[in-house]
């Protein structure tokens, strides 16, 4: 009997890992973009961050499924999140049209980052309502990099505009329901 509960106890701690083992894989595949950006492989890095969102996606749901939110795991999801939807998102906009506009590229560049950091953190501080304030940052840096298949349809001074316009959004106070 002492070994079934043991077991039990073992079973539903384990479970209560699965949804941070799958914010680290989210972690490491924003890591994984971000090293095929630097090596000029935008479409892998674009790919992985497809990736990041889906194991972001997979995360709150399986910690939801399993009962296991915590303090920790908000906390770990949104390092990951600036990783995967921040860092990688940015350096793949600036690597692909950014850098033409130099110095204001890269500014464009870092205030995406910035807002994103400014919008998680602001999330791990506020009450669960049901509302996110602001542009999620996972659909900001989703959104922005998906703009890249449009790079023969589009001017490059357009990306300047959704930068800045995407980290604004995520900086702002409207609401968006929680799905």
């Amino acid at each position: 009997m002492f070994l079934l509960h043991q077991l039990d106890h073992t079973v539903k701690k384990l479970k209560g890992q699965i949804a941070n083992a799958l914010t680290v894989v989210n972690l490491g595949l924003g890591a994984f973009a971000i090293m095929f950006i630097i090596q000029d492989e935008l479409r892998l890095g674009l790919l992985f961050i497809t990736i990041a969102a889906l194991t972001d996606r997979l995360d709150g749901a399986a910690a939801r499924r399993f009962n296991s939110t915590s303090e920790f795991g908000k906390q770990l999801d949104s390092l990951s999140d600036i990783i995967s939807f921040g860092v990688a998102p940015a350096f793949l906009i600036y690597q692909a049209v950014l850098f033409t506009f130099g110095l204001p590229g890269m500014f464009l560049t870092i205030f995406f980052i910035a807002c994103g950091a400014i919008r998680l953190a602001r999330f791990n501080i506020t009450e669960n309502t049901g509302f996110f304030v602001g542009l999620p940052i996972t659909a900001a840096g989703c959104v922005l990099t998906f703009h890249l298949l449009l790079v023969p349809y589009i001017a490059g001074p357009y990306f300047l505009f959704a930068t800045l316009i995407f980290g604004v959004c995520m900086i702002s106070t409207f609401k968006v329901r929680k799905m």
